[in-house]
């Protein structure tokens, strides 16, 4: 994984993983790696693979079975409002570009529809 330096790294594996939920890479109910492992995968610090997890924890998007490991939420309601809030992301950061190249909302969707 390349880290942006302009977005905290724990933030950036946050998003990794949700990105591999809503793509499916990742499925519901999967075990994640280890915080140690994925740190280790990463070359980042654990506490920082620890905060990720924790923050998706908080989120529900993650859950913990203690003993086990960490787990994918298997609640299909999260996953989908993930995808959603996801969606919308790449749409928003989409037209900001789009707008930063001079195009008006108009010009985009006509450019859009052409394709």
């Amino acid at each position: 994984m390349k880290f942006n330096n302009t977005v905290p790294i724990y933030i950036q594996i946050m998003n990794a993983i949700i990105e591999k939920i809503v793509s499916k890479e990742l499925k519901k109910g999967e075990q994640l790696q280890s915080v140690r492992e994925f740190a280790v995968e990463l070359k980042v610090n654990v506490n920082t693979v620890r905060n990720a997890y924790g923050e998706l924890e908080t989120k529900g998007i993650i859950f913990k079975k203690r003993g086990i490991g960490t787990f994918v939420t298997e609640d299909m309601d999260i996953i989908e409002k993930l995808k959603e809030d996801l969606s919308l992301s790449v749409v928003n950061e989409f037209i900001k570009k789009m707008e930063a190249l001079g195009y008006t909302k108009d010009e985009i969707l006509k450019r859009i529809e052409a394709i």
